[in-house]
């Protein structure tokens, strides 16, 4: 009699028989066996509904999401779980490779299936479960999905748009079984989607694990000195570090340090300074940074941000600020339209609130504006002449994450970052570029 013929149908053979299927629990005790502590601690978290792993190049990611897949599916028998890659390739090449290699080492009958649509079916003594295998720009195959569980792997390297999108999607389906979360691995790719959801605006029910490379001491001893040879220090920090770092090539604002432009203190009092207030329209998003000129420096006390029109700028300017004198420099094309509506102009609004106009008849060349902020920020001569309150963090993080746009070699404008910084540069521009900056010396005349 062959093996075969004493195996049950619709069983696979394995290891420890063909009659007797694991449990639930001796699962999980298998997988904990291997478990590096980010890991361990990863797929240990059941609370949050949201949770991430974040961590460098070869720190087991992957090798944790899988983990963590067929952990939840241990708690949700009966039900029906997903993992999501990016692309077809990667969870054909990564996914399926990893999983079918992780239940053959835990020794977990399954069946797959990979038409029409990959999926797995895991059985136990206690029953079944299917994670269905996807790919994050199709999620919308997700509709009419009722769902325990999804994970996504390396969700940052799709366009956060599209990651946003697909995790909102998961997130809605997430309505059955008896442990219900959505719960991502990747390397941090900037400040992409990952640093948006889990870091930025990280929510109660929403967790973060960090980890580096070097916390996997089973990768091979040239593996991580390899990547120090071939990596800039920016990617040294994010794919060996961890860290959340600007990836974007061509930084605008390059010259920006924290540690060199962010004070905590204000070193005169507010009430007796005249207030340069730089201000950027626009509907639904006028921004404005107020700045007192201290000698031939700048130095950055508040910022305005999200006012829905100019009038509402103008308002909240008031109520902040209503005892000093204030000088606008707002964006040159306020002189021309409205935020509000056609009768008054920007800048005429701004005006009827008794604010001095120190606007330009045009706005400057980007490249030359550009320059003038970089300029005060350091000059040739390493001079720094820009400080910024710590209070202003919409500004200073826009310094740092604005980047070129590589398409058209201008500042980039599609992530949110142009305007804060714009509203600055009308404003530095103004007050010291050289075209101005000797206004009412021997060369001109300064009119308030």
């Amino acid at each position: 009699m062959s093996i075969l013929d004493t195996a049950k149908a619709g069983n696979v053979l394995y290891e420890v028989g063909a009659y007797n299927l694991p449990t639930t629990q001796e699962t999980i005790d298998r997988i904990y066996r291997d478990l590096l502590p980010h890991q361990e601690k990863f797929c240990k978290d059941i609370d949050h509904r949201k949770l991430a792993l974040v961590c460098g190049f070869g720190a087991g990611k992957t090798y944790a999401l899988c983990s963590k897949a067929v952990m939840l599916a241990c708690l949700n028998i009966g039900h029906v779980s997903a993992v999501f890659q990016p692309t077809a390739p990667m969870l054909r090449d990564i996914l399926i490779r990893t999983f079918n290699e992780l239940l053959d080492q835990w020794q977990i009958p399954y069946t797959f299936r990979a038409s029409p649509l990959p999926e797995y079916q895991l059985c136990w003594e206690e029953g079944t479960h299917t994670i269905l295998l996807r790919t994050m720009l199709t999620y919308q195959r997700l509709r009419g999905q009722n769902l325990c569980a999804v994970g996504f792997d390396e969700a940052d390297t799709i366009p956060k748009r599209d990651a946003e999108s697909a995790m909102n999607m998961a997130l809605a389906r997430l309505r059955s079984g008896n442990v219900q979360q959505f719960y991502a691995t990747t390397t941090p790719e900037g400040h992409g989607w990952a640093f948006e959801t889990f870091e930025k605006n990280k929510k109660s029910d929403t967790a973060l694990i960090q980890a580096k490379t070097a916390d996997n001491p089973y990768l091979p001893d040239t593996f991580i000195p390899s990547l120090y040879e071939n990596y800039p220090p920016q990617l040294i920090k994010a794919y060996l570090l961890g860290q959340w770092v600007n990836l974007t090539s061509g930084q605008v604002y390059d010259r920006f340090n924290r540690d060199d432009h962010v004070i905590n203190k204000i070193p005169f009092d507010i009430k007796m300074e005249v207030l340069r207030i730089g201000v950027d329209f626009n509907v639904m998003n006028c921004n404005a940074v107020v700045g007192v000129k201290d000698g031939d420096k700048l130095v950055i006390i508040d910022e305005i941000s999200k006012q829905k029109d100019t009038d509402a700028l103008a308002q909240e300017i008031l109520r902040r600020y209503p005892s000093n004198r204030i000088l606008v420099y707002p964006d040159a094309s306020g002189s021309a339209r409205s935020t509000i509506n056609a009768s008054k102009t920007d800048l005429a609004i701004l005006q009827g609130y008794g604010f001095g106009s120190m606007a330009l008849k045009s706005n400057p060349f980007i490249k030359d504006r550009v320059a003038t902020v970089n300029a005060l920020l350091q000059n040739g001569k390493g001079e720094r002449r820009l400080a910024i309150h710590a209070s202003c963090t919409r500004l200073i993080e826009c310094l740092e994450l604005q980047s070129y746009d590589e398409k058209t070699g201008d500042p980039d404008k599609q992530n949110g970052y142009d305007h804060m910084n714009d509203a600055l540069g009308y404003l530095i521009y103004r007050e010291f570029n050289l075209l101005y900056g000797r206004a009412g010396r021997p060369t001109g005349i300064r009119i308030y």
